[in-house]
């Protein structure tokens, strides 16, 4: 039977018989593999599972009452419809989220610093900026360098 609002607004956290709240998480069933999961704090999560290359998967499709009914069924649908295409739903929501995160700190580099044209570098610093020349730009990063041996000698551009 397919969940209703009604059925979601009066999910309450496992209770043991003698009036206490147990702490198991429990689900009720909606369709399609999406269901909501009931926590022992009350928290209700709405999850998909599905099945991608053999193995077992699921997925968050958000907080009720953040995520109603009918757009979690919307989510589902579309992760479905990606599942069928041969995408994973999960490794495409790492991607994006990777994507963002690199942006993010390309534009925080963008803003914090400026390669000049003859070699020199400006640091923003906080309410100050540092001017370095291209010789105070090659010690600092024959430095950097040195110091940290993990990270590509040539990084790209930003």
């Amino acid at each position: 039977m397919p969940l209703t609002t009604k059925i979601i607004r009066n999910a309450k956290p496992l209770i043991t018989p003698d009036g206490r709240k147990t702490q198991k998480c429990y689900r009720i069933s909606d369709s399609k593999g999406m269901y909501i999961e009931i926590d022992p704090s009350g928290g209700k999560w709405w999850r998909l599972k599905y099945r991608f290359n053999g193995k077992e998967k699921r997925i968050s499709l958000g907080v009720y009452p953040d995520v109603s009914l009918a757009m979690a069924r919307k989510k589902r649908d579309a992760f479905r419809t990606l599942i069928r295409k041969g995408i994973d739903p999960s490794q495409r929501i790492k991607e994006e989220k990777a994507a963002q995160r690199a942006e993010e700190t390309r534009q925080l580099a963008a803003s914090r610093f400026k390669l000049e044209s003859d070699g020199g570098l400006t640091l923003q610093l906080r309410n100050r900026c540092l001017a370095l020349t291209p010789v105070e730009t090659m010690e600092l990063r024959s430095f950097l360098d040195a110091t940290r041996p993990e990270l590509p000698k040539e990084m790209p551009c930003l």
